[in-house]
Parts: C-alpha cells; sequence; structure tokens
C-alpha cells in the first residue's frame, strides 16, 4: 500500500469552509499603516450582529507569527477560524519542508483560505476582509496588502484599511499623504495619533465601530524585530494626548 503524504496542512486536517449562520457576529473598521521602523496596526474592539453591540472586547489583530499580522473585518467568528489555520500552516510547512514558508507563499495561503470561503460569504454569511503586515526578512521590505471576498490581493505602498468605518475616512489617508508626506517616512508617535484619530472620527460616522473613549482599541506593532502589542498604559497617554 502506497502512503502519499498530504500536499498542505488543510489536507491534513481536512480544512474545509463551513457556511456561517444568519446571527454571524461581525466586526468593523481596522488600519494598517506604515512608518519609519515597521508598519502600525490598529482596531476597535467592537463586535455587533446587526444593530445590536454583542461585545466590546474582540480581539480583531491576529498575529501569523513574528512576521506576519492580520487585521479582520466582517464575520467575526469565521474570521478567527481561518486566522487560526494560516497560523497553524505556516508552522506545518516549515516543519514539513524544514525551511520557512516565504513571504509570498504566506500571502498565497491568506489569498487561498479567502477562496475557499467564498460560498459562505456568497451566501452572505461569512464574508470577511483581512488586511494584512508583513515583514520579508530575506530582502528587508515591509509590505501592506488588503484582499477582495475572492481572494485577490492588492499590495498598497502605505497603508489599508478595511470595516464599516473605514468607508467614512478612506480619504482621509490619501490627504495627510498629500499634507504631510508619506506615511512610510513619518514617525510612529506621529502615526498613532492619526491613526486613533481616524478610528475617532470613523466611530463617531459609524455605528458599528467601538473608538477609544469607553475601550481602549488594539494596537499592535510590526517591526524587523517582530510583533508586538502596544500596552495600555502607553495607549491611554496617546489617547489623552489626542484628547488635549
Amino acid at each position: 500500500m502506497t502512503v502519499t503524504s498530504p500536499k498542505s496542512f488543510g489536507e491534513l486536517v481536512g480544512f474545509a469552509p463551513s457556511a456561517g449562520t444568519p446571527a454571524e457576529v461581525h466586526g468593523t473598521t481596522v488600519l494598517a499603516m506604515r512608518f519609519d521602523r515597521g508598519v502600525l496596526i490598529v482596531a476597535d474592539r467592537r463586535a455587533t450582529m446587526g444593530n445590536l453591540i454583542m461585545y466590546e472586547h474582540a480581539e480583531k489583530i491576529l498575529p501569523l507569527d513574528d512576521c506576519t499580522v492580520v487585521a479582520v473585518s466582517g464575520a467575526y467568528a469565521r474570521s478567527l477560524e481561518i486566522s487560526r489555520y494560516l497560523r497553524h500552516a505556516f508552522k506545518y510547512y516549515e516543519r514539513l519542508n524544514l525551511v520557512e514558508i516565504s513571504t509570498e507563499g504566506k500571502l498565497m495561503e491568506i489569498s487561498r483560505a479567502l477562496q475557499g470561503n467564498l460560498p459562505a460569504a456568497q451566501e452572505g454569511s461569512g464574508l470577511f476582509l483581512p488586511i494584512a503586515a508583513a515583514y520579508d526578512h530575506k530582502n528587508d521590505r515591509f509590505g501592506v496588502y488588503f484582499f477582495d471576498a475572492a481572494g485577490a490581493r492588492f499590495q498598497s505602498q502605505d497603508y489599508a484599511c478595511a470595516g464599516s468605518g473605514s468607508e467614512r475616512i478612506r480619504g482621509l489617508f490619501e490627504y495627510l499623504i498629500r499634507t504631510k508626506g508619506p506615511w512610510a517616512t513619518r514617525r510612529f508617535e506621529s502615526v498613532l495619533d492619526e491613526a486613533l484619530t481616524m478610528l475617532d472620527i470613523a466611530a463617531d460616522l459609524d455605528s458599528a465601530t467601538g473608538g477609544f473613549r469607553k475601550i481602549l482599541p488594539s494596537v499592535f506593532i510590526l517591526t524587523s524585530k517582530g510583533v508586538q502589542e502596544m500596552s495600555d498604559d502607553d495607549l491611554r497617554e496617546a489617547v489623552e494626548r489626542i484628547l488635549k
């Protein structure tokens, strides 16, 4: 009897996208922005179901490894499931091939996961749209990416955003680039202040987006040294600076 090794982690565990339910919980506004030493990722923490606020402490920023971070909007439960699958798929590839999966390979896996989720998205119960920040340590290069529901990938030089609140503030990114210069040339504190301000504006204009006045948002920082979550104390200082 011939034993054939699985070609991918998905084949090994029998991963198949499942259709969501009409009562699935949804998330809202996520941002990824370059700064001079890496990428800043910010997300509100409100999860909604229709016009109901279901939860105010949702975690929408999910590191997949030390060099790759996704922030999710849309069907919250489904996005968590696929993100956990991707995290294990990266580890499986590394252990099976004894080499780390490339940045291009990681992005292709995200696209494949979205392609597999397309039937649930078409039903209207499992749609989610991630944005991704990645550091390619071989080429010493950062990248910010966004995707459509079918898995098509688009690279943005400086920023990406997703979620219902992002539509209200999308033009602000370009306005700030034209008036203050590219995000990738600016210092971390400046980019953080702009990101929190835009999140606050999105919260004012979109009822499904939670701002920072009640619950602190999630903030992660991707640099060449890895992924780090910003502490609540440092985040409160930034919030107080903006409110003043």
